[in-house]
């Protein structure tokens, strides 16, 4: 039974998120249909993250195993038929070996935040980025990151439902970059905890503006308290870049 890896793009914008829900249409549900319009079966789609509702990816990444022998091409073509008009496009899918997992293979996850620091409204980018009025102040703001770059306890940074088993991650990297009126943040780990890309995006928008210093973040970090996090950043500019195996 072959494995297939699929690299798939998205607009998070319609959905209550990667994972299959209740409350509403999923990336996961969308592409487990397509499988079974292709191939009539019933197939778990896994994806190496579980994308929040509203949250955009470049470079999803999630495996499948079904029991028909496509040339890759056809099926990357085929799941792309049927997902019309989902805002959802199969980059690639090829045949990997069967200990291929999507989400525990997964050596680093890279992610972008898209702030626009304007006081004009958004057109183009409205749903796909925070406006933000307020100059902030960008080269602070990364100064302030790097106090989070490391092994650390993330519990500030948490989500209060958050089911991983320990709270702490190791950040490889946070960066902020200006160019323009678009203020970019720049974060890499092998895993994150629930909402904590935009926990730590909302608590480095404080900084950005004066409201916090980089000893105050530093503080909000050592507090291990989810009381002691800034604002958490909304979905619409956070989107998964990239996974690397």
């Amino acid at each position: 039974m072959p494995r297939y890896r699929l690299i798939i793009e998205y607009d998070g914008a319609p959905f209550s998120g990667w994972q299959i829900q209740d409350n509403g249409p999923s990336v996961q549900g969308a592409l487990e249909a397509a499988v079974k319009a292709i191939c009539g079966e019933e197939v778990r789609v896994h994806g190496a993250g579980r994308t929040d509702a509203g949250v955009h990816a470049l470079g999803q990444v999630a495996h499948c195993d079904i029991a028909k022998h496509f040339v890759p091409g056809r099926f990357r073509d085929g799941l792309n038929a049927h997902l019309r008009p989902h805002p959802i496009g199969v980059l690639s899918a090829d045949i990997v070996p069967d200990d291929f997992e999507a989400r525990f293979s997964a050596r680093k996850r890279h992610y972008r935040y898209r702030i626009k620091n304007t006081r004009a409204n958004l057109a183009i980018d409205i749903g796909h980025a925070w406006r933000l009025p307020r100059p902030l102040d960008a080269d602070a703001m990364h100064a302030a990151a790097q106090r989070l770059v490391g092994k650390y306890d993330f519990t500030t940074f948490r989500d209060t439902e958050c089911q991983a088993k320990s709270p702490v991650r190791t950040l490889d990297q946070l960066d902020v970059v200006r160019d323009g009126n678009e203020v970019d943040i720049l974060t890499s780990a092998r895993s994150f905890l629930h909402s904590q890309v935009r926990s730590m995006v909302g608590s480095l928008v404080w900084v950005g503006e004066g409201r916090w210093s980089a000893d105050d973040l530093a503080a909000a970090l050592d507090a291990r308290s989810r009381t002691a996090c800034g604002p958490v950043a909304p979905p619409d500019g956070l989107y998964l870049v990239r996974v690397d195996y």
